[in-house]
This record gives C-alpha cells, sequence and structure tokens, in this order.
C-alpha cells in the first residue's frame, strides 16, 4: 500500500514538473515569435521620411501588416502596435499550452519590442 501511494505521488510529481517546463517552454516560445514579428515589422520602413533624410520611421500599416504576415506564417495570430510616432513596434502574442499529464488548456502570452534607432555607433537624432 505504501509503495502504491508513493508511486502515485511520485507520478503527480513528475507531471507537474513535466507540464510546468512545458509552459516554460511555451512562454519562451511566444516571446521569440513576438520578438522576431517585431523585428520584422520594424523592416517596414516610411520610404517617404527615409530617402530624403528626414527621420527613420515604419509605415504603420505596412508595419502590421508585415508583423501580422510573420505571425500567420508560423501559425500564430497577435496585437501589433506602433508609437512613439512610427519608432516603436510593440507585439503581444497569445496562445495556449496543451498540458501532457493534466486535461487542461494553460494560457500563455509572449511579448516582443522593436525600436527604430539610426545611427552607428550612438543613435542620432531625428
Amino acid at each position: 500500500m505504501y509503495t502504491a501511494i508513493c508511486a502515485v505521488a511520485l507520478l503527480a510529481l513528475i507531471g507537474l514538473l513535466v507540464d510546468g517546463y512545458g509552459r516554460v517552454r511555451a512562454v519562451e516560445q511566444a516571446d521569440a515569435l513576438a520578438t522576431e514579428a517585431a523585428r520584422a515589422g520594424s523592416q517596414a520602413v516610411d520610404p517617404a521620411q527615409a530617402v530624403p533624410g528626414r527621420q527613420v520611421v515604419v509605415d504603420p500599416q505596412a508595419a502590421r501588416a508585415a508583423a501580422q504576415a510573420y505571425l500567420r506564417a508560423h501559425g500564430a495570430s497577435a496585437t501589433v502596435t506602433v508609437s512613439s510616432g512610427g519608432r516603436q513596434l510593440s507585439v503581444s502574442v497569445h496562445t495556449a499550452y496543451a498540458a501532457k499529464f493534466l486535461p487542461l488548456e494553460l494560457a500563455v502570452s509572449g511579448h516582443g519590442h522593436a525600436s527604430l534607432v539610426r545611427g552607428v555607433a550612438v543613435e542620432e537624432g531625428s
């Protein structure tokens, strides 16, 4: 009887460890996906501003579209926000992790940011 109780407790502990680690990995993947989507969106620099040398900012619609396209290609959806006059992109990914031992689906969210800067060693003013 003692062995059976210990075995059940050990299996429960292993299940919690496996599902806890799986959720942590899912959060890391969501963060990485959000960061890469923000980077993809930040590539949509507005040529009307950048070519004449006025300032380096993104075209908000093109940046959102690029980030969303990256996310769709990886089977995810997210909220993409462009702020600071087109110099900051924020991406929030929301997904779920299906637990292996427990019949649960755990919520997972990841966040990524990209900032446009101009300059080689020191950021130049716009």
